[in-house]
Parts: structure tokens; C-alpha cells; sequence
């Protein structure tokens, strides 16, 4: 072959090479990405993924990932060019550095919805990939257990399709690699395919991940903390079955030591399983509880912040409503502050909301409960809560039973009086508590109301004639002499001004 036709291929293929690692470049930066999609570039990297050198074929599917990546629409593009099948045909067959840079462009695609998660099945992906899992390359199995991990995450369908291509047992032994990537992947992808159901979470507990994960939970890498605790809080949310095998693995103590992590996400994973571990059964409840988790989980509420709050403020709430030992058990470790403290300073209403509702677990036990939440002033800023013109529906719905729940079982006085001001629908269980409970069976708890001025509340409260709430408080005023009742009555001055003007001394 002549000089001038050998310099015209060398020409051709180094403009290939060139035009292909400006565009990977350059679909690095966002101002980038429209022009290149007005460009067409889509349909000119297509026949390069099949290009008879390696590098151009490599180059072109990073530039396609690195594009699929930036949003739902190129990564739709990708779809409509039938670029998958290329990619799904050269994958079995080209070198390592291919497969990482093909298996990119289909976790890309494949992280976006479920709708382009199901192409990439669709396009016969899945074998590739698992056997990618089987690559010495620890870069590969990262790649492959990346993308596996975002088709399995959307749907149970997709995490379904993942489990038949037998990828579970070679992502267990992905994550018992040294490379600490490869780990931090494989624990990714088995928590996306837990999740969806107790059937799938059964599947990945019985490749023996439980054991493994739990051995995790005290690595010094941070990445891997997050991972190995949020999969263990995926498996351990669908039954007691699985709750339990989490707990068998001896997640305790270690899994409360990430509560005082330095990352916050570590706390949160963390905060979130023990969450899912303490809510299934009385047991296991008290078994968060002998361990320690109650104390942990009181600091955690007490520094933590925001939505992060969230898991440690349900742990309290669902121990607490278990039995009433379980929930003096959350008042002895001081857990209440924290959560008047949620309640009062949270901007957001789902996390007051489970602040409230947390505190009427707490509260709903016995006179004793009630009262501990009455003596930290906890009655009337739920109260509050619940009265704000701002909170949300469900707020106050939480709000509304908390109250109910904790003022039927409260027979501290001091709680009830200030909550005499309450709308009807609450003021009924209060005037309820004052009449059944309190007033009746004690002496000075009776002087006590008329002193600190709530008989002359009562004497205000705008009931309707004949309904409950007017005969609760007829039934409390024959508790006190009719002079003391007529004279806290609103219209008393009044009728004591007519009476002196009718009055004639010379009479």
C-alpha cells in the first residue's frame, strides 16, 4: 500500500481519535451538553462504538455515559439511536477497559426511571453484566455492580430481573473484595434489591449477606459505613423473620457506635436501622433497649438536626408504645426534651409531626406517663402546634391524638388548667380528665382551681345547652358552693351593678 493511501487512514483515524476525545471532554461540562445534542452527536458516536480501534470504541461509550448521565433526555436518546444493543453485543466480547466504559452508559440510562431501567433489560443486558461481576478487574465489577444496582432500585419488578440473572451470590462475593469500591457498590446494589420486598430481602440474607455486613459496620471508610448500615436498615424494615437475622448477626453494639459517627449519614443509616429493628415486636423493642439503643438514640435526637432527626424521633415512639415499661424506660434516659425540643424548633411539619406523635406514645400509658410529659411543659406546645394557623393537616391530626391520648390518662392539675383554652374537640377531654378524675377525690386539688382562676375559666367555656361538655361542667360546679359558682360567672359584676341600682337605701 502507497505512502499517500496509508497517510489518509492514519489521517482518518486520528481525526476519529481526536473528534471522539474532544466530545468525552467536553460532555463533562454542562454548558456543553445542549450543543452537542443540537450537533447530532448521538447518532456520530453510534457507528464508533463499533470502530476497529479499541481506544475510539472506549472513548465513544464514555462520551456517550458521561452524556446519558446529565439527564433523562439524552439518556432517552441513547434508547431511540439503538445504541444498547452495540453496547450489549461488544460488552461479551471486547477488553476490560471496554466493559467499565460500556457498563457506565448503562447504569447512566438506567439511574434516570424505571421506564429506561426496562430497556436496558430489554436490550439483553443482563448476562453481560452479571458476568462482569465475574472480571478479575475490580474497576469492571465496580461498573457492573453499579449498574445493577440502579435497575434494581426503582421497581420490585427490576430488582426481580436483577435476583433471576443470578447476580445476588456474585455482588456478595463482589463485596467481599479488598477494594474498598468495589464493596462500597456491591453493598449498594444488594440494599436497592432488599427493599422492595420481604421476598427479595429474604433472597439476599440467604446468599449470607447479614453476617458480612454486620462485620462492616466498624470499617474506618465512611462510604462504606453509609452503605453496609442502609442495606441492614432495607433488609431489617419487612418482618420480624428478618429483623431478628439482622440482630443474630450481633449488629449490636456495633451499630450504635455509628450514632456518634463524625458523618452524618453514617448517624442516619445507623439511627434508621435501629428504627426498623425496634418497631416490629415488644422483643425486639426491648431487646433495642437492654442493648443500650435508647440512650444512644436520646444523644442522637438531641444533636442531630432536621430530617436527620427523623429515625432517632420514631425509634423513641415506637418503643414507648409497646408497654408502659418500654416507655419509662425512654423517660428515665431523659428522651423527652429532645423531642419537646423537635415539636418546638423543627421547621419542617413531618418532623414535628412525628415529635408529637412520639410524645403521645410516651404519654398514653398511665397518670405517671402523662404526668412526666405535663411537668416538661409538653401539653401546651403540642397544643400550640395544633392551633397554628401554619401547620399542616397531618401535624394536626398527630397533634390532636397525641392530646387526647395523654390528657385522658393526665391527673396533674397544673398540666390541665393551662389547656383550658382549648377548642371544644379537646377541651371536652380535658373538662372530661377535671370531672372524672382530679376534682372529685381531691381537696385542695379543688382550691387550688379556684385559685389559680380556671373555675372562672370554666365558667367562660362556650358550650352548647344540653351537649356533654355543659353537663361535664354543671357536674363541676356542684363541686363548689353556688355563692363561689355565681360569683366566677361571667355576668356576675353585671348583675351585682342592676342589683345596686335597683337598690333604694331610703327604701
Amino acid at each position: 500500500m502507497s505512502r499517500a493511501v496509508l497517510q489518509t487512514f492514519e489521517e482518518y483515524q486520528k481525526a476519529r481519535v481526536t473528534f471522539v476525545q474532544t466530545v468525552a471532554d467536553l460532555a463533562t461540562r454542562p454548558q456543553n451538553i445542549d450543543a452537542l445534542q443540537n450537533a447530532g452527536v448521538m447518532a456520530l458516536l453510534r457507528p464508533l462504538l463499533l470502530d476497529n480501534v479499541a481506544s475510539i470504541q472506549q472513548s465513544a461509550a464514555l462520551a456517550l455515559g458521561r452524556l446519558a448521565n446529565f439527564n433523562e433526555t439524552l439518556a432517552e436518546s441513547v434508547v431511540t439511536h439503538e445504541i444498547l444493543p452495540q453496547l450489549v453485543y461488544s460488552l461479551a466480547q471486547q477488553n476490560r477497559f471496554y466493559k467499565k466504559a460500556a457498563a457506565f452508559v448503562l447504569r447512566a440510562v438506567a439511574k434516570h426511571s424505571a421506564p429506561l431501567a426496562q430497556a436496558v433489560v430489554d436490550s439483553g443486558a443482563m448476562e453481560s453484566l452479571v458476568l462482569c461481576l465475574e472480571e478479575f478487574d475490580p474497576a469492571v465489577k465496580e461498573s457492573a455492580a453499579w449498574a445493577l444496582g440502579y435497575i434494581a432500585k426503582h421497581t420490585k419488578d427490576l430488582a426481580q430481573s436483577v435476583v433471576n440473572a443470578g447476580a445476588v451470590p456474585l455482588l456478595v462475593l463482589a463485596f467481599q473484595e479488598p477494594d474498598l469500591t468495589v464493596k462500597r457498590i456491591s453493598a449498594s446494589a444488594l440494599s436497592d434489591i432488599a427493599k422492595h420486598s420481604p421476598e427479595l430481602a429474604q433472597l439476599v440474607v440467604d446468599a449470607g449477606t447479614c453476617s458480612l455486613l454486620v462485620k462492616e459496620v466498624s470499617n474506618s471508610d465512611v462510604g462504606l459505613k453509609r452503605q453496609v448500615c442502609g442495606c441492614l436498615a432495607q433488609i431489617a424494615k419487612h418482618s420480624v423473620d428478618l429483623a431478628e437475622v439482622v440482630v443474630e448477626a450481633e449488629v449490636f453494639p456495633r451499630i450504635l457506635h455509628c450514632l456518634r459517627d463524625v458523618d452524618e449519614v453514617v448517624q442516619k443509616n445507623a439511627a434508621t436501622c435501629v428504627r426498623e429493628l425496634s418497631r416490629h415486636t415488644p422483643d425486639l423493642a426491648k431487646l433495642v433497649v437492654n442493648a443500650g439503643g435508647i440512650a444512644a438514640m436520646v444523644d442522637y435526637v438531641q444533636e442531630a438536626r432536621g430530617n436527620a432527626r427523623l429515625p432517632g424521633i420514631m425509634t423513641l415512639g415506637y418503643v414507648s408504645a409497646f408497654s408502659e415499661t418500654l416507655a419509662l424506660a425512654v423517660v428515665v434516659s431523659r428522651g423527652i426534651p429532645p423531642l419537646k425540643d423537635a415539636l418546638i424548633n423543627e421547621p419542617e411539619d413531618h418532623v414535628k409531626a412525628a415529635a408529637a406523635w412520639s410524645l403521645g406514645q410516651i404519654g398514653r400509658h398511665s397518670p405517671d406517663h402523662a404526668r412526666a410529659l405535663a411537668e416538661a411543659d409538653v401539653l401546651r406546645r403540642i397544643l400550640a402546634v395544633y392551633l397554628h394557623r401554619d401547620s399542616s393537616e397531618d401535624l394536626q391530626l398527630k397533634a390532636k391524638r397525641a392530646l387526647k391520648s395523654v390528657i385522658q390518662k393526665c391527673a396533674h392539675l397544673p398540666a390541665l388548667e393551662p389547656l383550658l383554652d382549648s377548642p371544644p374537640n379537646i377541651l371536652k377531654y380535658v373538662v372530661q380528665q377535671l370531672f372524672a378524675k382530679v376534682l372529685p377525690n381531691d381537696m385542695e386539688a379543688r382550691k387550688a382551681f379556684v385559685q389559680s382562676g380556671s373555675l372562672q375559666k370554666l365558667q367562660e367555656v362556650q358550650a352548647e345547652r344540653g351537649s356533654k361538655l355543659q353537663e361535664m361542667v354543671d357536674t363541676i360546679n356542684l363541686q363548689y358552693p353556688p355563692e363561689i359558682v355565681q360569683y366566677y360567672s361571667p355576668n356576675y359584676a353585671q348583675s351585682l351593678l342592676e342589683k345596686m341600682e335597683a337598690f333604694n337605701p331610703s327604701g
